[in-house]
């Protein structure tokens, strides 16, 4: 049982790593570093996009609108945070 939660926190933190991959594309898109209109940028992208956008969403519709600031990555990683936190204090100690 202890390797299924070890592949749990894995999953969380490449969900991690993804959402942070998503947010920084996401300002080079916005000040123009790179061009969506290249097919590679296009793709990864897309690809990040459809990873974070379905878990992203039901965020930014329960925050209120702050404008051009999205902080909906943040909460986003404080709740991976948190899950991780509860797997490695709660459930994992308790689990042979």
């Amino acid at each position: 049982m202890r390797a299924v939660l070890d592949v749990i926190l894995i999953a969380l933190q490449l969900y991690a790593y993804v959402i942070i991959a998503t947010a920084i594309l996401s300002w080079l898109i916005a000040f123009n570093v790179v061009n969506i209109r290249n097919d590679f940028v296009r793709s990864i992208w897309m690809l990040l996009n459809n990873l974070t956008e379905p878990v992203l969403r039901p965020i930014r519709r329960a925050m209120p609108n702050l404008g051009a600031i999205d902080i909906s990555p943040v909460i986003l990683l404080l709740l991976v945070m948190l899950f991780e936190r509860v797997i490695v204090y709660y459930i994992y100690p308790y689990v042979f």
